[in-house]
């Protein structure tokens, strides 16, 4: 299993007062959320969802995201989340007898149809918000245990989501890279998946592309970035995270060195 890095609390508050992107793409977990202010843009390289004040979702894991967070006009932007981890789900799992009778695929993020006891539920995770000292642990667990009784309740469906431990299996790297490249994620990652190990995934990258994949991911992502400057006319500042970039300075470095002018002289 993959490693997570800054993992984020259990339950978990959102608030920007300005357009914001999250800096980590990758869904290590399944997830709860209410937009509570503002709306959400959300794109896994498929499809692009929407989402606004009021509505409740449910991101699978084990996905790429890149997020938009915009907040309403003179306010914040709101959110509140619950993450429902493998280990808490094993063990309701076994504690309830749940288990899923065949592996799911389908949209990265669903929206949830409004309920009362959804947003009752939310309500009472407020208190929640400051609790990540040590001692605090078991009733942290039984908000999320809620989480799910609730999820199959008001949505038995989501059983098959919910109790698939399987993990991913290994893809067609060529393909998987060309859509994902504009990711900004660390190589283990994509590695993971591509249903390999870091070693494996380095190893069949070059094989592949006869390139490593850091030199790959650079030269694949400034050739998206020439093609919107010059062939779509959108401007340097707008295009560098698109691609996968994290900082404009870095980006205007890498694409003068490969193009010998600078992005905004395209």
């Amino acid at each position: 299993m993959l490693p997570q890095k800054n993992k984020r609390p259990p339950i978990a508050y959102s608030c920007y007062v300005t357009r914001s992107r999250e800096g980590e793409q990758f869904v290590p977990e399944h997830r709860f959320t209410y937009q509570v202010a503002g709306t959400m843009t959300t794109n896994d390289g498929h499809n692009e969802y929407f989402f606004n004040e009021g509505d409740f979702r449910f991101s699978k894991r084990n996905h790429l995201m890149k997020f938009i967070k915009l907040p309403p006009e003179g306010g914040a932007f709101k959110s509140i989340s619950v993450a429902l981890d493998q280990e808490t789900l094993r063990n309701f799992s076994m504690e309830f007898g749940f288990k899923t009778e065949k592996h799911t695929n389908g949209n990265s993020i669903l929206l949830l149809k409004p309920d009362a006891l959804y947003k009752s539920y939310m309500d009472s995770l407020t208190p929640y918000l400051q609790m990540e000292q040590a001692g605090n642990e078991e009733l942290i667990a039984n908000k999320q245990k809620e989480a799910i009784l609730l999820l199959l309740k008001i949505n038995p469906e989501l059983k098959d989501v919910l109790f698939d431990f399987s993990e991913p299996g290994k893809i067609d790297l060529e393909a998987f890279m060309n859509k994902n490249f504009h990711f900004n994620v660390e190589l283990n990652r994509f590695a993971y998946l591509t249903g390999r190990s870091l070693a494996t995934f380095k190893r069949d990258f070059e094989k592949l592309f006869h390139i490593t994949p850091s030199r790959w991911l650079q030269h694949r992502r400034l050739q998206e970035a020439h093609y919107l400057i010059k062939e779509k006319g959108k401007a340097p500042s707008d295009v560098y995270m698109d691609v996968g970039f994290e900082d404009l300075s870095h980006f205007s470095f890498a694409f003068k060195k490969l193009y010998g002018l600078a992005p905004s002289r395209i």
